[in-house]
């Protein structure tokens, strides 16, 4: 079998699993849907390792063939695209996705929807791999959505609840809206390209013809990048289009850690990296990304130093660290960007499948029904422990490596933003290690030592390892084809300020919740005005809901409605009304008596005797 065919069956086989489960799953293969769907994706995973390990730098297009031929000059086609960021990405997809799907044997054991929800996580992992290696815009854009549906259908898999309902609705119409920019994004840059492919694509919107003013002053190609931007700003949960991320935890527990690990969350940084060629020529979009990610970055932490439920501080910690991503793309850090994706995967993924096992041992996902678990749950506090570790950039942990890199390369860009980064950075430490104390500490020790099964700890044990020696990786060196010197891996004196920042952090959360007492709600009112808006996500929530139900309803939605009930449909009625009376006027013509016929046969033939006489007389 040929090497185009091995990369072309890493998504295929998640797809093929999806196709078995959903038509035949339930019915035959239900107590074995786990392993079934487990085994297509083992299979993609060990064939995106082995492509990883042997891929030589330089970019290899296979699997190109004619789809959809419009004219001499554009023609669409199926492509695959295989360099270092595609590589990379299949191996982090398939391998997250491997341990989410062993993670859930154990986790969603005795669903009654058992395997429709291993059908839809293999749809989850054929649309973020096909998205991944499209090698062309339209191919992209295909994926993108097929991503946003498969979301759709796994956060709201719980649908007999009304809140798991509403926030599946809430995702996929807030990232509609973001794609719709996406779309005429990828319209503006096609048209003035023409072409789709990104192997061309680049050579062709580079050329001067396009780099004059389009629009209020600004250029066509820099239309087209900033409208791409939106759509992935949209699926990346950036600010301001943020709102569906915090409700998307209504979903299975996994489920929250493929999406914010592998999938659909850094499909927006992945969408930037690919077209990164078309950003950094253009530092207008490419400044709007950095200000929007490093305001995404500090927004996020803040509000999750306030928030009480453990997976929403996970999610607002999500948000906050693709800002990181985002704002490293916008201070030209594209392996620093990358290398901070790739460390995410591990500690994020462990984070969510320990919030698992700990909210299935206590039956809660608020910290105040937690507290004192580090011996019951002795396995799960040393890699919940391991993650925050990571995540707060400790060294020797993954973290420190990527968000080092990050810093430095933002330190070098902008002044400004390499200092908002690093206090997000201690902010990121605080609120973490408050999640990790609430929940392991704060109170005594109580209950019987609770044992994971074997499928539920060997991701976790696998996870942890991954978040303590993955930024050992040179991935950096591998990855950046612009060769700035972002210094990976490397430790100097710019390492000092953050880790002491995280060193201040997390000995202020043990002195606030190590033990149960009363300071952090003394802190708290000391901080009332800007706690309270901070733990009312700062009201954006129902600034959105005000323009929606006020404005947008009120102002355009009822005057739209009154005009398609008054005037379109009132229209077509009253056509319908006059054809109805007049039909009932003249029916009568149609009598069938043979005697009404001749008499409108002879007064027709009179009235045309009268008429000739009256012209030619």
């Amino acid at each position: 079998m040929t090497n185009a065919a091995l990369i072309a069956l890493i998504p295929l086989l998640p797809l093929a699993g999806f196709v078995v489960l959903g038509l035949f799953g339930r019915k035959y293969f239900r107590s074995f849907s786990g392993i079934i769907g487990t085994s297509f994706v083992l299979v993609s995973t060990v064939l995106a390792l082995w492509v990883a390990l042997t891929f030589r730098t330089h970019s290899l297009i296979i699997l190109k063939s004619d789809w959809l031929p419009f004219s001499p000059h554009l023609s669409i086609d199926l492509s695959a695209i295989i360099d270092p960021l595609s590589v990379m990405m299949i191996a982090v997809v398939c391998f997250i996705s491997l341990m989410v799907h062993i993670f859930s044997l154990g986790y969603m054991k005795g669903e009654e929807r058992f395997a429709t929800y291993y059908a839809y996580l293999g749809l989850f992992t054929f649309s973020m791999l096909g998205l991944v290696l499209s090698g062309n815009l339209l191919e992209t854009y295909i994926f993108w959505e097929l991503v946003g549906c498969s979301s759709f259908l796994l956060i709201g898999y719980y649908y007999e609840r009304p809140t798991a309902v509403a926030a599946a609705k809430k995702a996929f119409i807030v990232t509609r809206f973001a794609d719709l920019g996406f779309l005429i994004g990828i319209l503006i840059l096609s048209f003035q390209a023409k072409t789709l492919d990104f192997a061309s694509l680049v050579g062709h919107l580079l050329d001067p013809r396009f780099q004059h003013a389009g629009f209020l002053g600004i250029s066509t190609i820099s239309w087209g990048l900033f409208l791409i931007f939106i759509g992935g700003a949209g699926k990346s949960a950036m600010f301001p289009l943020h709102i569906w991320l915090p409700d998307a935890m209504e979903g299975p527990t996994p489920v929250s850690a493929l999406i914010h690990a592998a999938t659909m969350v850094v499909a927006g940084v992945y969408l930037v990296a690919r077209l990164y060629d078309l950003y950094v020529w253009d530092p207008g979009v490419l400044h709007i990304i950095l200000y929007v990610g490093v305001v995404s970055a500090l927004l996020a932490a803040i509000i999750a130093c306030t928030q009480s439920d453990i997976k929403r501080v996970l999610a607002y910690s999500t948000m906050s660290q693709i800002g990181f991503m985002m704002f490293a793309l916008g201070a030209y850090g594209y392996a620093p960007s990358l290398f901070h994706l790739f460390t995410h995967a591990f500690f994020k993924a462990l984070l969510f499948l320990c919030a698992g096992a700990i909210i299935h041992q206590v039956h809660s996902n608020d910290l105040k029904s937690m507290g004192g678990l580090r011996r019951t749950m002795p396995l799960t506090h040393v890699c919940f422990l391991v993650a925050c570790l990571a995540i707060s950039g400790i060294p020797p942990f993954s973290g420190f490596f990527s968000k080092e890199d990050i810093l430095q390369a933002t330190y070098r860009a902008n002044k400004p933003v390499y200092f908002t980064g690093l206090f997000t950075s201690g902010l990121t430490a605080f609120y973490m290690f408050r999640l990790y104390f609430s929940i392991f500490w704060n109170k005594p020790a109580e209950g019987h030592r609770h044992k994971l099964p074997l499928v539920e700890s060997i991701p976790l044990v696998i996870l942890a390892l991954g978040a303590a020696f993955a930024g050992l990786i040179p991935l950096p060196r591998w990855m950046d084809p612009y060769n700035y010197p972002e210094g990976a891996n490397g430790i100097g004196t710019m390492a000092i300020p953050p880790v002491t920042l995280a060193l201040v952090g997390i000995g202020l959360a043990a002195y606030l919740y190590r033990k149960e007492s009363d300071r952090p709600a003394k802190m708290a009112a000391a901080f009332r005005g800007g706690y309270t808006f901070a733990y009312h996500k700062f009201y954006i929530d129902e600034v959105y809901s005000f323009v929606t139900k006020k404005i947008i309803f009120n102002l355009i939605g009822r005057p739209a409605a009154w005009i398609d009930r008054n005037i379109v449909d009132g229209l077509m009625n009253g056509l319908a009304t006059g054809t109805v009376w007049i039909s009932m006027r003249i029916k009568g013509v149609q009598s069938g008596k043979v005697q009404d016929y001749a008499l409108y046969f002879f007064a027709g033939i009179a009235g045309l005797a009268v008429l000739f006489i009256y012209i030619y007389s």
